[in-house]
């Protein structure tokens, strides 16, 4: 079985139900903490009572600076949203690891920003080197990857398409809600990915709901991919791609066909114009409420809640 941590100002904690158990390490890092299973068996199975989980104030578990990489139209629905037809070319982007916040932090939109939008995603949190070359079998996972956590990829839509621009449009500060809890696995454990369900609502209202087997690019082949050019250390952390429901869906193809004919300018400014009218692009005031779980409790990263306001 998996065993969850939580991170708060005061140090790391195993959390058992309702409660959770403080951790006797010297860790501040991500991968220190890995580093140190004794520690989490050992709070795992203490006697202490423990602390309401309730009562902490949970910090992302995933500590930075660290590489912070991301998968492109990863999942079925997600691509027939994005108009995506045929087979899909596996591609991957950076997030500045600043993005990184707490699972109750409030996800800050800029001023310049008006078409904010939701991205839920799985978490793969590395617990060992990846050497560019490496090739991850199913079976190699349990050696490379350490844990899961629920992820964000915030998105301001406008800088995405106007400039193309994946790292600046998902690399704001807070743009990457994280955790609460870091689900260490037990590699029995990961024969169980595929029933991990992610489900998003934005003020109650359920916008995303798919499992793992709606992906295209699975986690093995995933890390092979990126291992083609890319070293991942301890700590380390890979989204995963996001399920279709989010915000920004493509046009209908005759009004794509049109807008290929406009100057980039005319068409953008024609695009966010229809934009306007969608209610689902995120608003200050809004909660975002966030949950990856397997439906026999299994693995379970807690619930991500995070409030959506302006810049001050």
């Amino acid at each position: 079985m998996s065993t969850n941590v939580l991170r708060t100002a005061e140090g790391w904690w195993v959390v058992r139900g309702e409660r959770a158990v403080p951790m006797d390490t010297k860790a501040v890092t991500t991968a220190e903490l890995i580093a140190d299973r004794d520690a989490v068996r050992q709070a795992a199975l203490s006697a202490d009572a423990g602390t309401p989980v309730a009562d902490l104030a949970a910090l992302s578990p995933v500590t930075t600076p660290c590489r912070v990489v991301a998968q492109m139209v990863n999942y079925r629905s997600h691509a027939r949203d994005s108009g995506f037809k045929g087979d899909i070319p596996p591609a991957f982007f950076r997030k500045a690891s600043g993005s990184v916040s707490g699972p109750g932090d409030a996800v800050v939109r800029p001023s310049h920003v008006k078409f904010l939008d939701y991205e839920i995603e799985l978490g793969l949190v590395m617990g060992a080197p990846l050497p560019v070359g490496t090739v991850v079998e199913e079976r190699d996972l349990p050696a490379y990857v350490a844990g899961l956590v629920i992820t964000n990829d915030v998105s301001a839509r406008e800088v995405q398409l106007t400039k193309t621009q994946f790292y600046e449009s998902k690399s704001y500060p807070t743009f990457t809600p994280t955790g609460p809890y870091l689900a260490l696995l037990e590699p029995e454990d990961f024969a169980h990915l595929l029933d991990l369900r992610l489900k998003l609502s934005v003020n109650g209202e359920l916008r995303q709901d798919r499992t793992l087997a709606d992906m295209i690019v699975r986690p093995a082949q995933a890390l092979t991919l990126l291992a083609r050019f890319q070293t991942l250390d301890p700590g380390d952390l890979l989204l995963t791609g996001t399920p279709g429901g989010t915000a920004l869906k493509a046009p209908p193809k005759p009004v794509e066909k049109i807008g290929a004919l406009l100057p980039p300018a005319v068409k953008w400014k024609a695009f966010f114009k229809s934009q306007a009218k969608n209610p689902h692009y995120l608003s200050p005031g809004d909660v975002i409420t966030a949950t990856i779980a397997t439906p026999d409790g299994r693995i379970d990263l807690g619930e991500q809640r995070t409030p959506v306001t302006d810049a001050k």
